[in-house]
């Protein structure tokens, strides 16, 4: 399969992101979208990103760009260095994809590129690249330091007397997360570093990685346990038990903590933000970040948005414990992680979280399931109720409502939630599932992901 634009930029096999397609991806994006004062590119840590970095390099000085290189850095940080320079961005990079895969993400000085403009990009991939040759390139050391310190002074000693544990791994992020976790108070212990790329999906944790974490917290007395995903734009939260936090739980903590008055999430995420009563507004969009920008900048007031996923976009001037918090128009995995923290206090992690409605959402995939096979499921339970009925027996539910914004999603009559999706940049297929206690959530996951196996088994 060809690389193509998914909710999460450009992915593809490294084998088929050849020094031409990224060449022509990179040419098209300069042609067509703002690039304001030139391009600040930065890579995660996969074996294949350096080498894509300084293919996108030389295709954007070619084209007479001003090229800043920031070498390895988390995405966030990539982004904010290039916002405040009025510059673009590409960050190189398979977010929670295997390592075998990797990707582009593209930037424009106002922020993460939206669906137009990638239509615009693929609709010039075409046309022959103009060769004006730039300026030698710069270099900027400084771009992992000027992201944490955003939070130095807002979170300044929230987290004295915490012990927290980084589950480091292969994100690029891990050491300047260490960094900030230690200088606003907190006992660091180091957990899981890993010299080999780990694909970590805060989507959905598998079991032997929430089996590691339980272990681990009790191991070392943590109070939590924080991780990211490959290129630092995900959070992974625990609680002092080494229990996963859902992502959309984190979104909701942190969107309190801003105090934001409007909401923008998938249609994914968990329905909690909803019967909280706290926000005056909540949107729901298709899945993946450009959907969520979309929807922000069509709003004003105090604005947030996030994904299942955790990762946060602030959209407006907000406050932390101790000091202010510009905005920030990209997902963000460290503001999630440091708000339900702080937000945590004496009580732990655990408790504050129990203070959210309850609702509790489960999330797995199967990998390796074509396309075109994921798709001619959703469309056969989309226009055939009797299709609907028979996946759904296997829940013991009924269906009570069908929701299309983003595959299909599929609400039971006693409010339990299964729905379906493929993914946009890998051959995958993504199961979400929601109930009111967290092991009737993890059941349905389980009932739904052997169903799938076996009807896909049957097929091949």
């Amino acid at each position: 399969m060809a690389p193509k634009f998914g909710t999460s930029g450009l992915r593809g096999l490294v084998t088929e992101l050849t020094p031409d397609c990224v060449g022509r991806h990179v040419a098209a994006f300069v042609s067509t979208c703002p690039v304001g004062t030139g391009l600040f590119v930065a890579h995660d840590l996969r074996p294949s990103s350096p080498s894509i970095a300084d293919t996108v390099a030389d295709a954007a000085k070619a084209a007479g760009l001003q090229v800043t290189m920031c070498g390895a850095v988390p995405t966030p940080a990539l982004a904010l260095a290039a916002m405040r320079a009025s510059a673009a961005a590409v960050m190189v990079t398979g977010s929670h994809i295997p390592a075998d895969r990797n990707g582009l993400k593209f930037y424009t000085p106002a922020g993460e590129i939206t669906k137009m403009h990638e239509q615009a990009i693929t609709g010039a991939l075409g046309l022959t690249p103009q060769t004006v040759g730039g300026p030698p390139f710069k270099r900027d050391e400084t771009a992992g330091d000027k992201y944490i310190g955003r939070y130095l002074a807002a979170y300044d000693g929230a987290l004295l007397g915490k012990r927290i544990g980084v589950y480091a791994h292969s994100a690029v992020g891990s050491e300047l997360l260490s960094e900030l976790l230690m200088q606003l108070g907190a006992d660091v212990v180091t957990l899981g570093r890993s010299e080999t790329f780990v694909p970590v999906d805060t989507e959905a944790v598998d079991t032997a990685l929430r089996n590691q974490l339980r272990g681990w917290a009790i191991e070392h007395r943590c109070g939590a346990i924080v991780s990211t995903d490959g290129d630092g734009d995900r959070p992974l939260l625990t609680d002092a038990n080494g229990t996963v936090v859902p992502g959309d739980i984190l979104g909701q903590i942190t969107a309190d903590a801003m105090a934001a008055e409007i909401v923008v999430t998938p249609v994914s995420s968990n329905t909690g933000v909803n019967e909280s009563g706290r926000f005056a507004q909540v949107i729901r969009t298709k899945i993946g970040s450009p959907f969520v920008i979309s929807a922000m900048v069509g709003v004003q007031g105090r604005v947030v948005g996030y994904e299942a996923n955790g990762g946060f976009l602030l959209g407006f001037p907000a406050d932390g414990p101790s000091g202010p918090l510009p905005t920030l128009m990209t997902r963000d995995a460290l503001l999630p992680i440091l708000a339900v923290l702080a937000a945590s206090k004496d009580g732990g992690v655990a408790t504050r979280v129990a203070a959210e409605p309850a609702r509790f959402t489960a999330a797995g995939l199967l990998r390796d399931v074509p396309p075109e096979q994921s798709q001619a499921l959703i469309q056969r339970l989309i226009s055939d109720a009797d299709a609907r009925a028979a996946f759904l027996k296997e829940f013991d539910g009924v269906e009570m409502d069908m929701n299309l914004v983003d595959g299909v999603r599929m609400t039971l009559s006693d409010h339990r939630i299964v729905h379906l999706r493929p993914s946009g940049n890998a051959p995958e297929l993504r199961l979400y599932v929601e109930a009111e206690r967290a092991t009737l959530a993890d059941e349905m996951l389980h009932v739904g992901l052997a169903l799938l196996r076996g009807m896909f088994l049957l097929r091949r």
